[in-house]
């Protein structure tokens, strides 16, 4: 090599855009080029000699610092995320390659650890994650994006809106996302579970009733239609009405006014309806189940939330969503998932949907205390549902697993079972990290 090209090495060296430093094997700085200066904040001279750790402050550092275990195994790593702190001790998110550096003779004379900056990759993660939850809903599946976009532009009119879906799906928080984003935000939000209810107490709970109007009514009770004023009136279980009481919601509908039990005056109804069914209302109308004249006040918007088991991509984020809320409410750190946990929540059907969801992470929150939630803490039904003895899926995760597969499964679980993300930290082919996980019955 001529010796007009070893003096352009430093030129190189800092022209790369990427962070690079050098170390000897007492994990002192020996090089540190101008990007390494720029994202650390720290200029070159004040690096060289010092130790790694001294100039990085990184959250690896003490005890899963990427460049030892480089040095100590002979394995490079690639793009390891990790947190620095600058000069002005503000944390910077970078991604870190390491290798070993060697001399003519293949002796290993230090280590190298290539880093970026990855501030703007961070914050658009973060943009995507924020697409992802909506007025306190969670999804990335094309239905739940779907709704997303269209409650703003529902919120904006005064129409009736039905919200369909399976029970346990999140009906009610549709309509509470389309009241906080209406005109009528300021107003109440009031909520009536009309399938818990007989008509008479319906009747009473919706429309009030003056004192006297039946046994037991000792005061005059304000209806939730009057509650519900300038605001949002938020009827669940619609489907669930007696023919009869349909008759008197269809008069409300059209007439904007109704009459408490017992009171001869009429009153003025100012409020937004919302209404949800997990029932199947066109068919109840073909039976002459339901009016069909209500059904078309009703749902003059429809909204349509499939059950969990048909939008599974949503699980994950629900799963890191919920157990957020959870592990805050009951004041646990949030554990971390076993890869096969995951697996089996994943593949669960939940006839409970969200709901299930819910209790489930609840129970687990509760029952397990470490710091990692493997397959002991799910219920049986859905280990059952796996299609393997409860028995046998539990016994596969041990504390006989070999060190191997736990690091991988660390890895895999640090990249949300992202195979080729995994493989690029890991140094390997996807092929090769398959092969690894399916020998060590990760896959």
């Amino acid at each position: 090599m001529g010796e007009n090209t070893t003096q352009l090495f430093p030129l190189i060296f800092d022209s790369i855009n990427d962070g690079v430093f050098t170390v000897d094997e007492h994990f002192r700085i020996t090089s540190f080029n101008a990007a390494a200066a720029r994202i650390t904040g720290i200029p070159v001279q004040d690096a060289l000699g010092r130790r790694c750790h001294e100039v990085f402050r990184a959250d690896i550092c003490q005890n899963r610092c990427a460049l030892r275990h480089t040095l100590e195994t002979g394995i490079p790593l690639r793009d390891v995320r990790v947190d620095v702190l600058n000069a002005d001790m503000d944390a910077v998110p970078i991604e870190v390659s390491t290798a070993i550096l060697r001399d003519k003779e293949g002796r290993m004379v230090g280590g190298v650890e290539i880093f970026r900056d990855v501030s703007d990759v961070e914050l658009l993660r973060s943009e995507l994650s924020n697409r992802h939850i909506f007025e306190d809903m969670v999804g990335a599946s094309g239905a739940m994006q779907e709704i997303f976009a269209t409650i703003p532009q529902v919120a904006q009119s005064d129409a009736p809106v039905l919200v369909r879906g399976p029970s346990g799906t999140g009906k009610e928080l549709v309509a509470g996302a389309i009241h906080n984003l209406s005109l009528r935000r300021s107003g109440p939000f009031i909520r009536v579970n009309c399938g818990a209810l007989p008509d008479t107490l319906l009747e009473s709970e919706l429309f009030g009733h003056a004192k006297g109007a039946f046994t037991g009514a000792v005061a005059s009770r304000v209806g939730r239609f009057a509650q519900a004023d300038r605001g949002t009136l938020f009827l669940d279980e619609i489907g669930d009405i007696s023919p009869a009481f349909q008759v008197k919601l269809l008069r409300v509908l059209e007439e904007g006014e109704y009459q408490p039990l017992g009171d001869s005056r009429l009153h003025v109804a100012d409020v937004r309806l919302v209404c949800a069914t997990n029932r199947n209302l066109e068919k109840m109308v073909q039976d002459g189940e339901f009016r069909e004249d209500l059904y078309y006040r009703i749902r003059v918007v429809t909204m349509d939330i499939p059950p969990l088991r048909e939008r599974r991509e949503d699980i994950p984020l629900l799963v890191e969503h919920l157990m957020k809320r959870i592990c805050a409410r009951i004041g646990r750190p949030v554990p971390a998932f076993a890869s096969r946990t995951m697996r089996l929540l994943y593949d669960y059907d939940y006839p409970g949907n969200v709901r299930e969801l819910r209790n489930i992470l609840e129970r687990a929150a509760v029952l397990c205390r470490g710091a990692t939630f493997d397959t002991t803490c799910l219920p049986p039904e859905v280990l059952s549902a796996a299609g393997r003895p409860v028995s046998a899926i539990r016994s596969a995760e041990t504390p006989d697993e070999t060190t191997e597969a736990g690091q991988l499964r660390a890895v895999l679980d640090k990249v949300l079972w992202n195979r080729s993300r995994a493989a690029r930290i890991l140094g390997i082919s996807r092929t090769t990290l398959w092969r690894r996980m399916k020998d060590l019955g990760l896959a």
